[in-house]
Order: structure tokens, then sequence, then C-alpha cells
């Protein structure tokens, strides 16, 4: 089972937050068998990798080279700050195909992991065959909402774990939005997937260590 947490821009993860909230995913992985990373935003990087041993990845990155791309980050300079890899084409940075392909392939190359976000079964499929390390399936309308979607689209899961692995026998599948429990992490797996991508459910939680620790059933 594989946790990956995005910090996203919530006031409640970044700055000194978003480093308490990393040890905090640290120690809780240590304690069970789940693999376990965060997904900070830009600016709080650097500081989680350079004081925890946490694996760390980025919340996007551009398909572009080195060059005069204000504001733009390209994969060589993830790989150069020793993130683990980055999520792609989330629903809220949106890419064209054919930068999520280029992506995909750069990461490839630089030893990097790709996490590529879809939002229905057939995306899910049309990523998988780009052959990146990861698919995370998302139905846009839950993200948020404190509404699991191996719960409420069920069906969306399962067909996207079939129409990925029919296409990509190694590809992962983590399933996304509303996932805040344990209940939603043994749905989702019996549902086919590999782990989940969660972000409001721990980030936003009054409690965040006990919100993680209820999440891979510690409590």
């Amino acid at each position: 089972m594989d946790i990956i947490i995005n910090f996203k821009a919530y006031k409640e993860g970044s700055g000194k937050r978003a480093l308490e909230l990393a040890r905090i995913a640290e120690e809780i992985s240590e304690k069970v068998d789940f693999y376990i990373a965060v997904a900070p935003n830009y600016l709080d990087i650097s500081d989680i990798i350079k004081n925890t041993n946490i694996d760390v990845f980025a919340q996007h990155v551009d398909a572009v080279e080195y060059g005069s791309y204000t504001s733009r980050i390209n994969a060589e300079m993830l790989k150069e700050k020793g993130v683990r890899g980055s999520l792609i084409n989330h629903s809220e940075r949106r890419l064209k195909l054919a930068d999520i392909e280029y992506i995909v392939s750069k990461f490839r190359k630089l030893g990097l992991v790709s996490i590529v976000c879809t939002n229905n079964i057939t995306t899910t499929a049309s990523a998988s065959a780009l052959n990146p390390d990861y698919v995370a399936i998302e139905p846009p309308e839950l993200i948020g909402t404190g509404i699991s979607v191996s719960k409420a689209e069920p069906e969306v899961v399962e067909n996207s774990v079939k129409a990925a692995k029919n296409i990509n026998k190694n590809v992962k599948v983590l399933c996304g939005a509303g996932i805040s429990d344990y209940e939603d992490i043994v749905t989702a797996l019996d549902l086919g997937s590999d782990g989940v991508l969660v972000a409001s459910g721990i980030v936003k939680a009054k409690d965040q260590r006990r919100a993680l620790e209820e999440l891979v059933g510690l409590r």
C-alpha cells in the first residue's frame, strides 16, 4: 500500500507546518508496512529533504527544458533538488497529453517517479499507455469534499484499475479524492488499487497525527 500526501497550498501544510507534517508522516511510516511520501509546495521541498528521510514529491512539473520560461519548473531542477518524483496533470494543474508524455519520458531518463493524475476511465487508460510509474484516479467533483471516491464511485476505481492493468501490467494505480480513513484504504485495496493519494483529509485535520494514524489503522 502506497500513500502520497499532497499538501497543496493549504496553510496547514506550508512553512514550518509543512516540515512538522512531513516529520509526522515519517514517524508513522516507520510503524507500518505502508510506503508514505509527501508532496509539499516548491518553497518547502528543500527544507523537508534536508531535515527528514521521507520521500518528497513535487506537486507539479512543466514540460520545458532550461531556458526563458518564467515561473516554470522542469524535471532537471527537481532532480537536482533531490525529489523522488512529481504529481503530473493534477486536476488543479491540467496538462496536454503531449506534455504528459514528454514529462513521463524525461522522468524515466532521470530516474524520477511519475504519478499521472486522471479523472476517468478513458484518461486512465491513455495515461497508462505512456508507461508512468503510477496513475492516480481522482474524479474532480469529489476532491476536497470528504466523500471518498472508493465509496461514492467504486465502479470508476475498479474499472480504472482494469483499464490501466490491461494496457500496462506494471503501472501502479492510486485512488484519490475524499480518502480520509482506514475504511477508505481497505475499500480502495478491495477495488484493486495499489494505494491512495490524500490531501485535505490529513493536511486540514485538526490533529494531523491522529488523522494519519487513523488512516493507516493505528487507531
